[in-house]
């Protein structure tokens, strides 16, 4: 016999959207990519913030945002850039295939669109890494149209104020249609953030300040007094350790060995100093066969640890020393180490390099 799952509880009386956007207007966060009072937002500013907070929070993303707005102010300067000035400004930010997304997305809306962001969702959806979210956010947001806009905060939001019990991701068709119930027509794009800024600060994952909320009184997980458990989660299972060995080539005029990866797949198209494959069953006793040059390689002591959305990476470090006239093997390039802050670097790297040279 199929058990029948909970229903969410209907609170009473019920939250509206009026309470959160007063709140809203009292409370609203100031962020680099969010219109103020009174101005039309920014399409290329909402886009790019939505693309960069996917997996990353705002401390994180904001100096990034304003790095790209210096380097790339508009639509146009974007889709014109190198992908290689693409992918180092985005290195240390993260889950790297938003990056390319990003410029192959700018690319087709000066392509296909003149350079105008479209408002349908539809269109939208069309773009490189624009999907149900992303477009939803761009409608809502920057063309104030009615589109139900869930993240994690309006997940915890929507998940608490009805006290769902099914576990995410299961519930996420719940939650969106009870999100859909509460968007007003008139002010979309403005519910839409208050309900991220409300999950970012009062609804938060731990220790939620219920007293302060505007729907408190109105939320099912505050009467039952344990909003702090929801939303329920699937357990996730955690990836096998993968290992690998990665093999930084110093030369004697202060550069060193590094090479692109391929466009596709894991890091696709950023900067790594030469390195085996990762795997579960990695074999240390065969990685100097995958040494990118001849050389008096030393192994560290120690690992470099990683911990990558699905798997947790663990690394061996071999070092050696080169003359200032070697060249650099096909497919790679010796860069100065002054230099290194323009490679696309992505953060594993980083690591890397700097166990070596500590």
């Amino acid at each position: 016999m199929v058990k029948a799952r909970p229903s969410p509880v209907d609170p009473k009386p019920a939250p509206t959207a009026e309470m959160l956007l007063a709140w809203y207007d009292r409370h609203r966060r100031s962020l680099p990519w969010r219109a103020k009072p009174g101005e039309v937002p920014d399409p290329y500013r909402v886009w790019l913030s939505e693309i960069m907070l996917q997996q990353t929070t705002v401390t994180a993303v904001k100096p990034y945002f304003e790095k790209f707005l210096t380097l790339f102010p508009s639509v146009h300067a974007l889709a014109n850039a190198p992908s290689e000035a693409v992918m180092s400004a985005w290195a240390g930010l993260g889950y790297y295939s938003r990056a390319r997304n990003l410029h192959a997305c700018a690319k087709r809306v000066v392509e296909t669109h003149d350079g105008v962001f479209p408002s349908a969702l539809d269109e939208l959806r069309a773009l490189p890494g624009i999907g149900e979210y992303t477009s939803a956010a761009i409608a809502s947001i920057a063309f104030n149209q009615v589109a139900t806009v869930v993240d994690g905060n309006v997940e915890r939001v929507i998940s608490r104020l009805y006290a769902i019990e099914e576990p995410l991701p299961a519930a996420k068709k719940a939650i969106k249609e009870l999100t859909a119930a509460l968007v007003p027509a008139d002010r979309p794009g403005d519910f839409a953030q208050a309900m991220m800024d409300l999950g970012a600060t009062l609804c938060s994952p731990k220790s939620p300040s219920c007293i302060l909320c505007p729907f408190s009184g109105r939320c099912a997980a505050q009467a039952r007094g344990d909003a702090e458990t929801f939303p329920r989660k699937t357990p996730k299972k955690e990836g096998q350790l993968r290992r690998g060995a990665a093999f930084v080539l110093l030369r004697a005029d202060g550069t060193i060995l590094l090479r692109t990866r391929p466009t596709k797949g894991l890091l696709g198209g950023m900067t790594e100093v030469p390195g085996t494959e990762w795997s579960a069953d990695f074999n240390l006793r065969g990685a100097l066969q995958s040494a990118p040059v001849e050389a008096e390689w030393t192994k560290l002591r120690g690992h470099v640890r990683h911990v990558f959305t699905h798997f947790p990476l663990e690394l061996t470090i071999y070092l050696a020393r080169c003359g200032a006239r070697k060249s650099a093997p096909k497919g790679a390039r010796f860069v100065s180490l002054q230099a290194l802050d323009q490679e696309a670097l992505p953060s594993v790297m980083r690591k890397v390099i700097n166990f070596a040279l500590d």
